[in-house]
């Protein structure tokens, strides 16, 4: 069951419209790193988890993330409907589509479910999540050094906060889940080189770090090829074939 309160779940205020600002929110609104697509993604990645505090919290956040949309499309609004309408057609995408949010992005390029990023495994899914927070807090701060006004830059440094608010609730999940810091999930076992780095960038200056040490990694100074030759190609409709069964058949 949803239901839908009319009080925003945060402050939306604009002191300065700028239709040329709103048209650069709409990738928050529907873009890749926007709020339909974490709502969604996070909403959708709930029916996999089988731990009830992690499905529970995915669910509140997905909702979060509604709210959060409703926010950013109240700031489009704001920074589209209330100005004159001939500098709200300014930007040429508000022109054609007209004012308010749409499910674009700043560019004009509709909204994709290609954006959400699940696959039915937790573990996969919360680090998904991390990365899709870290995409978005990196929009945010983007947006709030070319907002126009202090009330949109106040509101959206508010949605930036969230993200990271958010990215350490699924930092805590997987630490439930023994994962935070293990790279191993999954029912198959890797093989004897998950603990061995390569090092195949020369040049003359290659770097040792916690990423390439024991006792977590061996590390191979000059790694050598292991699998052998390739198979030869084996092409039924390669035109050599033909040519050469002509000859033949002239011979």
């Amino acid at each position: 069951m949803f239901y839908h309160r009319k009080e925003l779940i945060g402050q939306v205020k604009v002191d300065r419209p700028d239709p040329r600002f709103g048209q650069l929110l709409l990738e928050q609104f529907g873009g890749a790193t926007g709020e339909l697509t974490a709502g969604l993604q996070y909403w959708v990645q709930s029916f996999h988890v089988e731990d009830a505090g992690i499905r529970d919290m995915l669910q509140d956040i997905a909702l979060e993330e509604f709210g959060h949309l409703e926010m950013v499309g109240k700031l489009i609004e704001l920074h589209t409907r209330t100005v004159d309408q001939t500098d709200a057609y300014a930007s040429p995408l508000f022109r054609v589509r007209g004012v308010g949010p749409h499910f674009v992005d700043s560019q004009g390029q509709a909204w994709t479910a290609a954006y959400i990023n699940e696959g039915g495994n937790v573990v996969r899914d919360l680090r998904a999540d991390i990365a899709a927070e870290a995409g978005a807090r990196q929009t945010y701060e983007a947006l709030i050094k070319v907002a126009p006004d202090d009330g949109s830059k106040r509101t959206l440094t508010h949605l930036l906060t969230r993200e990271v608010s958010h990215t350490a609730m699924f930092m805590q999940a997987l630490s439930k889940l023994g994962k935070l810091t293990d790279p191993i999930f999954g029912n198959v076992a890797p093989d004897d080189t998950v603990d061995v780095y390569f090092d195949l960038s020369k040049n003359g200056m290659d770097q040792r770090g916690p990423w390439n040490q024991e006792p977590r990694f061996r590390y191979e100074a000059d790694p050598k090829p292991r699998g052998g030759m390739p198979p030869e190609p084996n092409n039924p409709d390669d035109e050599r074939l033909k040519l050469k069964a002509g000859k033949l058949a002239a011979e």
